[in-house]
């Protein structure tokens, strides 16, 4: 299953970035279709333009959905983990009980001789 959408998802990326050269950029210098005659003279220029933009926004799901799939199939094999069950315990701080006061170490005296 993952070999097919593997291929599917090579196909329509193919597909999609030649589509994407094919078309007229704003200036309309640098798209290799389109021109005075249409695509082999079977689509009038706005009409190559549509069948184009239609095509690019199909192959764009298509290759949206190809990648989820494969997600989904690359995931469907691993147990489900949290990084909570890797998390150390929590454990309560020790507090000395409140009736013994903190006295301060006595500082260390040589004693005379």
């Amino acid at each position: 299953m993952q070999t097919v959408l593997i291929v599917v998802h090579l196909l329509v990326s193919v597909s999609l970035v030649i589509v994407v050269l094919l078309q007229r950029s704003e200036g309309g210098a640098l798209g290799m279709g389109g021109g005075g005659s249409g695509l082999g003279g079977l689509f009038s220029p706005r009409g190559a333009a549509d069948t184009l933009t239609r095509t690019t926004t199909i192959l764009g799901v298509l290759f949206f959905v190809t990648s989820l799939g494969l997600t989904l199939t690359a995931l469907h094999g691993r147990p489900q983990s949290s990084i909570l069950d890797s998390a150390p315990a929590a454990t309560a701080p020790v507090q000395k009980p409140a009736s013994q006061p903190i006295q301060p170490a006595a500082p260390a005296v040589p004693s005379p001789h």
